[in-house]
């Protein structure tokens, strides 16, 4: 079965208990935020805050204003474009299509934060028992602990208007499509966004208006250049060290066999001579 994260963001109303949940559930610090003018808490996503409601004031023709409300999360991109930039293969999906970051295998070069496509991972800083400070990547898991014990991810089970739901993906891609339909006559631009120029993703809004007024690229594709790096270049490469590395090991190995040889037959044919 695969599954899916579903954001009907005409149903949020802006109350943040997802942000409170996640920051609960995944033992995240608070963060002071200065004032910024606007009803949103946070202007984007870091290290310690991996999901954000986002506010958005959209004047009608009528003159009148609509409140557009974001969950701003990970995606979980079926083409992951931090999977792909990642060089330590410390960037991997789960079972569930989750996209996970390996704690032990992230050494913190960043690229995974340069090359993500919707701006979402961020580099934390922490300090080692000596004082020294070493960085990793971190954004929202899909809560794939909670989800490997049969539970829900905890943004979702503290969604008060059934604006996050998480299921059987074909089900609720079926189910938004009828949401879809009633919406359209109060938001004639509302679309399904789940972009297949990165083979879907994980998570899939219902938008009431063009991906880009929310901030999201309309058609995200992962570059060629890292899917041929991670997909042809990098496994070549790794081969290639492996062929190297035994080629050196084994003149290493005949180097130091036929030496002790030359060796032991310049002993024996010295003695001879005595």
């Amino acid at each position: 079965m695969e599954y899916v994260k579903f954001i009907d963001v005409t149903k949020c109303d802006g109350c943040r208990a997802c942000m409170v949940a996640c920051k609960n559930w995944n033992d995240l610090p608070a963060e002071n935020e200065a004032f910024h003018g606007s009803y949103q808490s946070h202007e984007e996503l870091t290290a310690n805050t991996w999901n954000v409601i986002t506010f958005l004031e959209q004047e009608q023709k009528d003159g009148s204003l609509n409140w557009l409300f974001r969950h701003m999360s990970c995606l979980h991109c079926g083409q992951a474009a931090c999977e792909k930039a990642c060089p330590e293969s410390a960037i991997s999906h789960s079972k569930f299509g989750s996209v996970v970051i390996d704690p032990e295998k992230c050494v913190g070069c960043g690229y995974c934060v340069q090359n993500c496509t919707f701006d979402v991972v961020k580099l934390a800083t922490y300090k080692d028992k000596n004082g020294k400070e070493y960085r990793k990547a971190q954004k929202c898991t899909l809560c794939t602990d909670r989800l490997e014990q049969g539970l829900q991810p905890a943004c979702v089970t503290a969604c008060h208007t059934d604006c996050l739901v998480y299921g059987d993906r074909n089900q609720i891609l079926k189910e938004a499509q009828v949401r879809l339909t009633k919406v359209k006559n109060r938001f004639p631009n509302a679309n399904i966004y789940n972009p297949q120029g990165i083979d879907g993703t994980g998570t899939v809004y219902l938008l009431a208006d063009k991906p880009s007024v929310y901030g999201l690229p309309e058609d995200p594709q992962v570059p060629l250049s890292q899917i041929v790096w991670k997909d042809y270049a990098q496994p070549l490469g790794k081969a290639m060290l492996g062929v190297t590395t035994m080629a050196v090991v084994g003149a290493m190995v005949s180097n130091k066999f036929f030496n002790r040889k030359g060796s032991e037959h310049e002993g024996g044919h010295d003695h001879e001579q005595d």
